[in-house]
């Protein structure tokens, strides 16, 4: 191996060159995707971020550098200097592919042991091989997009928010811990043993100070953490485009907001999108689509049938019905052609949902095949199929239960089925605010109300006569952006009087005690003049997960978490040395195996 000297820093990254530089001499540096040889002939791929420039050692080539070149292997560290020329045999596959470098100047910088998968394009190696070795992982050349994508984005991001008069303000990463929302993380203070700082699960109390303090305009790219369990587009840490403003109302948040993405979509991908987006109620979003985050790239809405069957002798239907939920159904065009097999596989997923079951039926050339048709009477099974607009190739899922299970099952099944049917291209790009959410919902479980979005949350006006007497009707000035099935972000009008946040605290079970415990800060600077204020949070990993077309946004974090919240690499979470423990006056308790 061989030293690198100030004489060879890089003239030219390699996937830069092109017939321009003919003629003229070259540095360039990376690591060896290949080597052939072919005897008289080597030639070395070489790559650096930017893509892949062939080396060349030909008979003209020094012995003593051709032997070298002999030598390399894959990802092996080069430093190559030579002239660039044209390429006898052009390679249409990669940009330079119509030139090569003839090297006459070779250095080994560092050796590399045969990886344990290969560092190419869409590599199909185990995830968790992937994982453990990130660092080789992100060596390959769409990884390293995603993340130059990422970066592109969050500069985006930064210049919109500074045209439009925003402040960037770093809030703490050491904070208090609070009641409401998922678990925190805690973490032990030395300092003062037996408390505790929280990580932040966003900068949601310090970002509203900042409004009290008159920044009227606040942004950070916000690092956020979460206790809770994963799946593909959840880790425990994440990052936000965090925003917050006073003096604003909805739609001046949205207007705003919309103008971000529009930017974003013409600078990153040359696509112009049309605004204003479509709205709709989180009611309207949950009758038609059974989800607060619809996917409206196609149809299969739900359909509401409980008036039909409420009387039916077929139990499982009039039952649902009596006990006050519903029946309802959609109409999975095309869905006829799944197999009895796949119809079970929808049913083991509505069981996800805590759905009893699915029934079905479907019309295949005029042929009726049904689990649920013989227990109908012909008027009932007419009724539903005028209703459903039954058509040849039509496929009908019926769900019969309490309403938020009806919601959540066929909002999930209407999503599979078009993933079945090919209807989810991941870039036709179709956005939706969601608006008028429920202010609090109802845990059944613990007997009590829960904010739905947070307890700085403000009502609508009109619904706030109903705040004690019947909280579930409460309408709340908050707002989500969706795209795709997936929301992006979202945020809210916030509480900005005394009175008013009390209120609020008192029907979520929050004591006056516990109220001051918690926020006292905060209930101390309602007293000094707060603006009327609002804002939204987009989440940064999710929107550039869209943006590229990926489904996990694990590809687009350079050192994501498992799906048990470790990181494979590092070994983390880790144990504590037992002298660090003690200093901190902590003792961990074992549990049994």
């Amino acid at each position: 191996m061989e030293l690198f000297e100030k004489n060879d820093s890089r003239t030219h990254y390699c996937g830069t060159l092109t017939t321009e530089d003919i003629g003229k001499r070259a540095c360039v540096l990376g690591w060896v995707q290949k080597q052939r040889d072919l005897g008289s002939l080597i030639f070395i791929d070489l790559r650096d971020r930017s893509g892949i420039v062939q080396l060349a050692f030909d008979e003209n080539t020094e012995k003593e550098i051709f032997d070298k070149a002999f030598t390399v292997r894959a990802e092996f560290v080069l430093c190559a200097k030579g002239v660039v020329r044209e390429r006898a045999t052009k390679n249409k596959n990669i940009p330079t592919g119509d030139i090569e470098i003839v090297v006459d100047e070779l250095k080994i910088l560092n050796k590399a042991q045969t990886p344990p998968f290969e560092i190419v394009e869409g590599s199909q190696a185990n995830a968790e091989i992937r994982m453990k070795h990130r660092y080789l992982d992100l060596r390959r050349p769409d990884m390293q997009r995603n993340i130059i994508a990422r970066s592109k984005i969050t500069n985006l991001t930064r210049n919109y928010f500074n045209d439009n008069g925003f402040i960037d303000i770093e809030t703490p990463n050491l904070i208090r811990p609070t009641p409401e929302g998922a678990r925190d993380y805690l973490v032990p203070s030395r300092v003062h043993k037996g408390n505790f700082y929280a990580l932040p699960q966003s900068p949601q109390i310090y970002k509203q100070l900042l409004m009290y303090s008159g920044f009227d305009r606040y942004i950070q790219i916000a690092r956020c953490f979460r206790d809770e369990d994963l799946r593909a587009d959840r880790q425990p840490e994440f990052t936000q485009i965090d925003m917050e403003i006073s003096f604003t109302t909805e739609d001046e948040i949205i207007a705003l907001n919309e103008g971000f993405l529009a930017y974003v979509f013409k600078h990153f991908m040359g696509k112009e999108l049309k605004t204003p987006f479509p709205r709709m109620t989180w009611q309207e979003a949950m009758e038609r689509y059974g989800s607060d985050k619809p996917d409206v790239r196609f149809g299969f809405e739900l359909t509401n049938i409980s008036d039909i069957v409420a009387n039916t002798e077929f139990k499982v239907f009039a039952g649902a019905v009596g006990a006050g939920g519903s029946v309802r159904a959609i109409n999975v065009k095309g869905g006829a052609k799944f197999s009895r097999k796949e119809i079970d596989a929808l049913t083991e997923k509505a069981k996800h949902y805590h759905a009893k079951g699915l029934a079905w039926l479907k019309n295949t050339n005029g042929e009726i095949s049904s689990s649920y048709a013989k227990f109908l009477t012909e008027d009932e099974n007419k009724a539903i199929n005028e209703r459903m607009g039954l058509e040849n190739g039509d496929l009908l899922l019926v769900v019969a239960d309490k309403n938020k299970v009806v919601f959540d099952t066929l909002g999930a099944l209407r999503c599979e089925c078009a993933k079945k049917l090919g209807l989810t291209d991941p870039f036709d790009f179709k956005f939706l605010w969601v608006t008028e959410f429920p202010l609090f919902e109802y845990s059944e479980e613990d007997g009590r109300y829960y904010a739905m979005h947070h307890p700085f949350t403000a009502p609508m006006a009109e619904d706030y006569h109903l705040i004690d007497t019947d909280p579930g009707r409460v309408r709340a000035r908050a707002y989500d952006i969706v795209l795709n099935g997936t929301e992006l972000g979202g945020g809210s009008i916030r509480i900005n009087t005394t009175e008013m946040q009390e209120h609020m605290f008192q029907v979520l079970g929050i004591s006056k005690e516990d109220a001051n415990e918690k926020f006292g800060f905060l209930l101390e600077a309602f007293k000094y003049g707060v603006p009327p204020h609002g804002g939204l949070a987009f989440g940064l990993d999710r929107l550039v997960t869209l943006l590229l077309g990926k489904e996990d946004i694990r590809e687009v974090i350079a050192f994501p978490k498992a799906q048990n919240a470790s990181e494979i690499m590092s070994k983390c979470p880790s144990y504590a040395n037992p002298a660090d423990l003690e200093e901190l006056g902590i003792a961990i308790i074992p549990q049994d195996e």
